[in-house]
């Protein structure tokens, strides 16, 4: 061990993000040498309407050895099995993006390349008649994945939906089980080292001095540390994702329990629809040049599935990223580090890869410049092309009832988000560049769903018969229809393990 281990880590902010991280580094340090500290501050108030996940969120609970029937219980969570979008290739048109595979390979060729053959044949199935995740959303089923071989059951990826405030509150009282310490109070000042401008310490309104090596700003949009202190720029995303507003209301539960979040695109913006066990989260994200706030406001309550639990509050913010995550001995996790509307409920997964990039990079006190580099390289990759995917839906969509979806269909896009259209459009290929978060899958998923048409399919795929193509095309869709039929109905079986949870 050497001299220039952290001692202190000190979180700015709680929320999501600032318990995330500091559950993490609860359980990973845990060696006596390092003290982890989350300063925050009840008067200032959290996002809260990060409440929808995907599936990466079981390897964080995992990480942390969380049981899940608990985090059931603690969070009012319900699972979740796909995104189901509304109205946004055009008004009255649905589709899922599931989060498992569509069928099955085969002969060493996509299940993709076989889908979109069989398709120009006249016998294809819906795209979701082929995944078990669509159909069982659709039945409002769900169960946990058996681990049996050669069954669509075996491997069921799943994510939750969950109240952003219970689970912060769960993964406090987990971090402070580990050593970490709490402070309440308003950060006033900021002190930074006169010979290179690291943050030395911060000043609460009461006047305590919190000092600190390392630094980690969970402070949300404002960016206290990484942007009003540091000055680490920002690069503005806000001509090719428009919305720059969010109005949210719970609301009673009603309607529906599928195991889906629902994204009902509207006229300047689109709906999420988020149940848990207790309520429904709701939201409208919008474009307030196209928009106003009370109109906006106005249309979310009437489209709401019951009674308003509270009154709507209004989120501002603009889409884009710090150009450095990690500047100096300050790192950004969470909103402080960037925002992109959570379309793809990617919101939670960043703050998990910022933390996971984090423990992989962790630094000593002589904080290396080739480390700090290396973390903000793949950081910038990370949001660029999540990024793209989300671009991707208000690219490829027919819509074009309001000035809104005009501007968003014509638009120009990235290069790299061009190139992967320009690929499908030729042999409807998708490729997974360097571990980009969305597989070949969930683009697959969505340029068919927005409908995006390409010209042919992988020659590969033309090896096989036809008779042999329908008898497998056939059975793979009678297999996963056979599959959903057996499972139990979704809200029983989460009934069921919360049941189990409180009797433990």
């Amino acid at each position: 061990m050497t001299n220039d281990r952290i001692r202190h880590v000190v979180i700015v902010g709680g929320g999501t993000a600032g318990w995330m991280t500091a559950a993490a580094l609860g359980r990973f340090l845990k060696d006596g040498v390092t003290k982890v500290t989350v300063i925050e501050s009840e008067a200032i108030g959290t996002v809260g309407v990060g409440e929808s996940t995907i599936p990466q969120i079981n390897m964080f609970n995992r990480m942390l050895g969380l049981d899940e029937d608990d985090f059931l219980r603690r969070t009012k969570a319900t699972y979740k099995l796909a995104i189901e979008f509304r109205d946004w290739k055009q008004i009255g048109h649905t589709y899922h993006h599931p989060f498992g595979p569509y069928g099955v390979d085969m002969e060493g060729v996509s299940f993709h390349a076989y889908w979109l053959r069989y398709q120009a044949m006249g016998e294809a199935a819906d795209l979701s008649d082929y995944s078990l995740q669509s159909l069982a959303a659709a039945q409002a089923r769900f169960q946990r994945p058996t681990g049996q071989k050669n069954s669509p059951l075996g491997d069921i990826a799943y994510a939750f939906h969950f109240d952003a405030g219970l689970y912060a509150r769960f993964l406090r009282d987990y971090a402070e089980a580990r050593q970490v310490r709490r402070i309440e109070g308003k950060i006033t000042h900021v002190a930074q080292r006169g010979t290179d401008g690291f943050v030395e310490s911060v000043t609460l309104e009461n006047g305590t001095v919190v000092e600190g090596d390392l630094f980690v700003d969970c402070s949300g949009f404002r960016g206290l540390l990484i942007e009003q202190t540091l000055k680490s720029g920002f690069e503005d995303w806000s001509h090719w994702l428009l919305n720059d507003r969010a109005v949210a209301v719970p609301c009673a539960s009603g309607g529906s329990t599928d195991p889906v979040t629902r994204a009902t695109a509207r006229p300047a913006g689109w709906q999420w629809r988020i149940p848990l066990q207790h309520r429904i989260g709701n939201g409208y994200a919008f474009s307030s040049e196209h928009i106003s706030e009370d109109e906006a406001t106005a249309y979310l309550l009437a489209n709401l599935d019951g009674e308003a639990l509270a009154d709507p509050w209004t989120l501002r913010f603009k889409a884009g990223r710090r150009k450095k995550s990690w500047h100096k001995n300050v790192v950004a996790i969470g909103l402080s580090a960037g925002f992109m509307e959570p379309l793809e409920s990617q919101s939670i997964h960043l703050i998990q890869v910022g933390i996971s990039r984090l423990l992989a990079m962790f630094p000593d006190r002589r904080f290396q410049q080739p480390d700090i580099d290396r973390y903000n390289r793949v950081m910038t990759f990370e949001y660029e092309k999540i990024r793209d995917f989300l671009i991707l839906h208000y690219k490829a969509t027919e819509r074009s009832d309001t000035p809104y979806w005009d501007y968003l269909r014509e638009m120009p896009i990235p290069d790299y988000l061009a190139d992967k259209i320009a690929v499908f459009e030729s042999h409807g290929r998708i490729f997974r560049e360097n571990e980009e978060l969305f597989n070949d899958t969930s683009w697959f998923a969505v340029m068919v769903g927005q409908g995006l048409k390409p010209k042919g399919w992988d020659p590969m795929a033309d090896v096989m018969s036809e008779d042999l193509l329908r008898a497998r095309m056939n059975e793979i869709r009678a297999v996963i229809a056979r599959s959903v039929d057996g499972m139990p109905d979704h809200m029983a079986f989460v009934a069921d393990r919360v049941a189990r949870a409180q009797a433990a």
